[in-house]
């Protein structure tokens, strides 16, 4: 709380460390706040990007201490039989009956806490409840987007019904004496605010009715997100500062594991088993007169600014597409491209036979960056926090983005084509494999460990695969036609989302925009895109 400010409770932005100071402060209080000459340029205070190095405040200290579900009182025990702490009224509510109730002194005497891990955890959360957060926003704006054309194909409508009134006016009209007229200006104006009187009351209105319906639930699990990130935001910031504490440091581990565990659930329920649904298709012509063959396009990648790129296989090209799936600029390459991935908003990594030709778009250009050399065939490329996946038909290696190999993940030398492509979750913790010639999705941990394995015979020959930014698993079947979207564990179907009466045909790569909350398909030997919108 700022310290200036004791009328009204206002968050601090800043902390000054000053010896002479010490105090917190407001964004309106720190701009009269010049004691410490040039000090207070170069190394105080304390903005909340640097959070970490404030200390414990009163108010987290005594917010620790208070029980979540009995505002007001104060933690005194910790039941072990439910792994809880405990207030008065919780022990005399809902523990009477359990056995090792003990005080908090007690409980936390000996603890010994595995902090490195519980932090990584609630980072893995933190990132999640983020991505959440923008994924409901996304969402929301993708909507408004498709609110507002419609409004504009309705005011167009609107438009050339008023122009195909007047002219039938002026026909009427032409080489008649005023009083014969058959439409006279006042008659003309009256029909013309019917029209768009009843397009306001009918359409517009309804229009905004509906957008603002399918909006309200998405604003809910955002604000919730907001919440929960909040929350646990700051249980992870109090731990470093509490390890001296030992009731308060087991207080505040316990409130960090109860928050990553509600959060784990709220996201399972709003976030990566999402189900898609698809309310339109359109068809979208790549191939170029430059073009000395017909498209197979191999891989797609989505931008965020909506701009997308595709792989040309039998071509030997990128392309970049613009929003309206165009062709504005091509970048050929050493030998066919198989797969690609997102590095940055600007930079991809395109798997070339056996290297990684990275790629940078600017200005609506392709420019040719870096090579990294392989040992073996890659038909697959993924890449998560500064991290590379690449599959080699039978193994998953995992490489630093300056191409050391870091270690194999997996192996199945079984038959060839068993390690296809990959994909990776948002945070990281799941690792999707197609196994093509065993028409297999394999889900595996961050460690390699296989976790499911999943069949379906909508899946003969898996071939795409891709994860959305929300950990939406989309993955094709390619003798099948047909795209899935899987739960986040890789063990069931939530949906058939396109299937050959869609037009799908021999699937070779799937992919999401979130921004223009689209699902993006490209086929063997087919000179055209689908792009499936969905909600």
């Amino acid at each position: 709380m700022c310290k200036t400010e004791r009328s009204v409770e206002v968050d601090a932005d800043f902390y000054c460390e000053n010896e002479k100071c010490l105090k917190y402060f407001c964004r309106t209080c720190i701009n009269s706040h010049r004691q410490h000459g040039r000090w207070f340029y170069k190394k105080y205070p304390y903005g909340k990007d640097k959070i970490r190095k404030w200390p414990l405040s009163k108010k987290m200290e005594t917010s620790l201490l208070i029980c979540i579900i009995h505002k007001g009182e104060k933690l005194t025990m910790f039941c072990p039989d439910h792994n809880h702490l405990c207030c008065s009224k919780c022990v005399e509510l809902n523990h009477r009956r359990c056995l090792q109730v003990t005080l908090l002194p007690q409980a936390a005497r000996g603890k010994s806490r595995d902090f490195k891990n519980l932090s990584v955890s609630t980072e893995n959360t933190l990132s999640q409840m983020k991505q959440c957060q923008t994924y409901q926003e996304d969402r929301m704006k993708s909507l408004k987007v498709s609110y507002k054309e419609h409004e504009r194909l309705i005011v167009d409508g609107l438009r050339v019904n008023i122009v195909s009134y007047l002219r039938e006016c002026e026909t009427s009209t032409v080489n008649t004496t005023h009083e014969h007229m058959q439409y006279t200006v006042i008659d003309m104006r009256e029909k013309i605010k019917y029209l768009l009187a009843a397009f306001e009351k009918s359409t517009i209105k309804e229009k905004k009715e509906e957008l603002n319906l399918k909006q309200a639930p998405l604003k809910v699990v955002k604000n919730s997100c907001i919440r929960l990130h909040y929350e646990l935001f700051h249980l992870h910031v109090a731990i470093p500062k509490v390890l001296g504490k030992p009731e308060l440091s087991f207080i505040a581990s316990k409130k960090c594991l109860e928050n990553i565990q509600q959060s784990d659930i709220f996201i399972k329920e709003n976030f990566s088993n999402h189900v898609f649904t698809v309310n339109g298709k359109s068809v979208h012509n790549v191939k170029m007169p430059s073009d000395s063959d017909t498209c197979m396009i191999e891989a797609v990648c989505a931008l965020p600014n909506g701009q997308v790129l595709v792989a040309d296989r039998e071509n030997k090209n990128v392309k970049l597409l613009n929003q309206q799936y165009r062709v504005v600029s091509h970048l050929d390459v050493r030998d066919k491209p198989l797969d690609m991935c997102l590095i940055t908003p600007t930079e991809i990594a395109v798997a070339v036979h056996d290297e990684v030709q990275f790629i940078t778009v600017s200005q609506s250009q392709l420019a040719k960056g870096r090579k990294l050399k392989l040992q073996h065939y890659c038909p697959g490329i993924a890449h998560n926090q500064g991290d590379l996946y690449i599959c080699s038909d039978t193994a998953l290696y995992k490489f630093t983005l300056s191409g050391k190999l870091v270690c194999r993940l997996y192996e199945d030398s079984s038959a060839d084509f068993i390690v296809y492509k990959c994909a990776v979750s948002p945070t990281g913790d799941r690792l999707y494999i197609t196994s093509y010639n065993k028409h297999k999705l394999l889900t595996l941990a961050r460690d390699g460990t296989l976790l499911a394995t999943y069949t379906d015979p909508a899946l003969r020959y898996t071939t795409a695969l891709h994860v959305t930014p929300a950990g939406q698993v989309l993955v094709c079947g390619y003798w099948s036609h047909t795209v899935l979207q899987v739960d986040w564990e890789g063990e069931s179907k939530l949906a058939n989302l396109a299937t050959e009466e869609d037009g799908v045909r021999l699937p070779q790569s799937v992919c999401y925009s979130s921004t223009t909350s689209s699902i993006i398909v490209g086929q063997y030997r087919n000179n055209n895109i689908l792009v499936f919108r969905v909600e």
